[in-house]
């Protein structure tokens, strides 16, 4: 496959075009997703501005990154947004300290987090709500339905899920349209490979969280991953998320960093042709891994 077909724009819900490398705002909050990263909030704003500036059309947040913080980094950086640009945020999930987080899925909960996230992005539909967690002691059915009133009121304009399984992906498609689908998925961690193998069937688009293994795919990671970043010029974490470019054309990764040089490193990525001898080598090594 080469750069340009990797390159190329995923319809998202049939009919957003983005670019596959997209850009996370994670990285742009505090360890435990607390508070803000860097003290100085311009220095976010300024990032988020590069990234678009290179070409990123889609940014990916959450109502929790903060809690509150990033949805209001990326409405000051970027509001107006300009054509094209595709903003995805999460909600479902409460946060009352570092890496202390409890699900909400009441369909009176998920919207008011909605509409919270509705002002907080300073617009009047959201291109794509997902649901950042499905709540065990809420019908799949009262929290979708949720969405698809939040959809129907033209409040949500996409219905994504995060961290399903394949047999709850069945099921809630037969309650709701599913744009999106955010698993953790990586070189090293391919446990929802059946769940891409589904996205692919139905056009769905799969944005996988820790594309690089939350730092394991950076740095020294391995032989074959190693060989093969130095045959490109690259570093292992641009093989990486070029790997996942190459795996599966639905697959739209949107890793986090606040830094500028890191982002610049991330989309270099997408400009790397891995040949099928580069492909059987890291199979191989993720199947031994």
């Amino acid at each position: 496959m080469d750069a340009e077909s990797v390159l190329a724009d995923f319809p998202l819900g049939g009919e957003l075009p983005v670019r596959r490398l997209g850009f996370g705002t994670g990285g742009l909050v505090g360890p435990g997703y607390w508070g803000p990263r860097h003290g100085d909030p311009q220095h976010s704003v300024a990032l988020l501005r590069h990234a678009v500036e290179r070409g990123v059309t889609l940014i990916d947040t959450a109502d929790n990154y903060g809690p509150d913080v990033a949805e209001e980094l990326v409405a000051r950086a970027l509001h107006p947004y300009p054509a094209g640009l595709v903003i995805a945020t999460k909600g479902g999930v409460v946060r009352t300290g570092p890496d202390r987080w409890h699900i909400a899925g009441r369909p009176e909960q998920l919207r008011a987090m909605c509409e919270a996230s509705l002002r907080r992005l300073r617009v009047d539909t959201l291109d794509l709500y997902q649901l950042h967690r499905l709540d065990p002691d809420v019908p799949m059915a009262d929290q979708l339905g949720a969405l698809l009133d939040l959809q129907r009121e033209g409040k949500i304009r996409h219905i994504g899920l995060d961290s399903i399984d394949a047999a709850e992906l069945t099921r809630a498609r037969e309650i709701a349209p599913i744009a999106s689908v955010q698993n953790r998925y990586n070189l090293l961690d391919r446990a929802a490979e059946d769940v891409l193998e589904l996205c692919e069937k139905q056009g769905i688009a799969f944005l996988p969280w820790f594309p690089l293994g939350n730092g394991a795919l950076t740095g020294a990671a391995g032989a074959a991953l190693t060989a093969v970043a130095a045959r490109h010029g690259a570093t292992t974490g641009q093989i990486s998320l070029a790997w996942l470019l190459h795996h599966s054309p639905v697959l739209l990764p949107t890793p986090g960093t606040g830094s500028p040089a890191h982002l610049d490193e991330n989309l270099a990525a997408g400009r790397i042709a891995l040949t099928e001898g580069d492909l059987g080598e890291l199979e191989a090594w993720e199947a031994l891994a």
